[in-house]
């Protein structure tokens, strides 16, 4: 989707195109075979309806796309297979100051990362239907209003910088947690995350939010061979360490080394990368330090106020100071989180090492019932055994 709103600027279009794409895959490829390239295919398909639209548009006279575009933009070359660039112009357009804060990332994830509108909801904490709502509100108003796609100026870049950041990171998170499917992981999707990062950083090296998200998704990115072992979920405890990317481990804590103390958004990065920072600067599990990440978390929780802070603060906490303690700090959770699976699934974790089998039990059955993933229902249903058999 994000190259063709790149080459075509028109949003409006290139949603319905590409869905009439799918459409005709559906119907043909069932009778004609599946394409050598599929995403050529569909591409391709939705190119030509989209210019097919713009030319029936030009017969009745009108020429003016909806999307402004920059004075010193020309057409791609269509050879060019992909954009470096464009996915963050595009995020740099859907976070534009004239869109509600709460719509801003959402849309980029959708417009640039192609995420579905029930994954966004589920990483906003919001029901399907609002995030629907609010999507369609900002792509009418990026129609209606004329924002323009293209590098704004300096001033403007530096307000947008931490919707940016917190998009990149929101895709990353989502190539690690997605809520449906056979596929625990997405590591294409967060690669393509730390790659964006990359550019970022690059474009803007003193930001400190920016140097702040690269070296949190290279050091988090750096455990991705070892998550996953014969398609089933490998704990962190559990993960084979020497499997971890030492080299990219080493340039993350560099990174992180050189930030200081800082406000908002950077901090909150900031937090995060130190967290990542002791899990992986340690060489067996047993090692780590579970007090200082807990306070760590702590220290994060007062800032963002984030209930999924919350969750991660109870499971160190419990580890730090035991299973009782952890399920202390569940309970004075916000409630917002009680219909997300890992709530469910952390204090089927603690109330088994606590003691409490059928609060165990229970809390495994609602994760399971709650979990759109494959792996992680079978993990849980792992989980769930054990504890039955415990039970006698």
């Amino acid at each position: 989707m994000s190259l063709l709103v790149a080459r075509t600027r028109r949003l409006d279009l290139v949603e319905d195109a590409l869905a009439e794409a799918f459409a005709r895959a559906a119907e043909r490829w069932p009778l004609d075979g599946m394409p050598a390239n599929p995403e050529a295919w569909l591409y391709t398909s939705a190119r030509r309806l989209v210019i097919g639209r713009l030319r029936s548009e030009a017969v009745a006279g009108r020429k003016a796309p909806l999307l402004a575009v920059r004075p010193d933009w020309s057409p791609p070359d269509d050879d060019g297979d992909r954009l470096p660039d464009e996915r963050l112009h595009l995020i740099l357009l859907c976070c534009h100051p004239a869109l509600a804060p709460e719509s801003r990332s959402a849309l980029a994830l959708r417009l640039v990362i192609g995420t579905s509108t029930d994954e966004i909801a589920r990483l906003f904490l919001v029901p399907t239907p609002t995030m629907a709502a609010r999507l369609t509100r900002a792509k009418k108003k990026i129609a209606t209003a004329g924002i323009p796609l293209g590098a704004p100026v300096a001033d403007e870049l530096t307000v947008r910088l931490d919707e940016v950041c917190r998009t990149i990171y929101l895709a990353f998170t989502a190539g690690y947690t997605p809520g449906s499917g056979a596929d625990l992981l997405r590591p294409d999707l967060a690669g393509e995350a730390v790659r964006l990062a990359t550019v970022l950083r690059q474009l803007c090296p003193a930001a400190t939010q920016v140097r702040a998200l690269w070296a949190l998704l290279v050091l988090q990115h750096s455990r991705r061979d070892a998550r996953v072992l014969d398609g089933r979920l490998v704990t962190l405890a559990e993960q084979d360490r020497t499997r971890w990317r030492q080299d990219e481990i080493e340039a993350g804590l560099v990174a992180l080394g050189t930030l200081d103390q800082a406000e908002g958004y950077s901090e909150e990065l900031r937090l995060q990368a130190a967290i990542a920072a002791e899990h992986v600067r340690v060489p067996h599990a047993s090692d780590t330090d579970w007090p200082r990440i807990a306070d760590v978390y702590r220290r994060l929780e007062l800032l963002t106020g984030s209930p999924v802070v919350g969750l991660n603060r109870a499971v160190a906490v419990a580890e730090s100071e035991g299973a009782e303690a952890g399920l202390a700090v569940l309970a004075g959770l916000d409630a917002s989180l009680r219909t997300h699976h890992r709530f469910a699934a952390v204090c089927g974790d603690l109330a088994h090492r606590a003691g409490d089998l059928d609060l165990a039990a229970a809390s495994y059955r609602t994760a399971i019932e709650l979990a759109g993933n494959d792996v992680e229902r079978a993990h849980l249903r792992e989980r769930l055994a054990d504890v039955e058999s415990a039970g006698g």
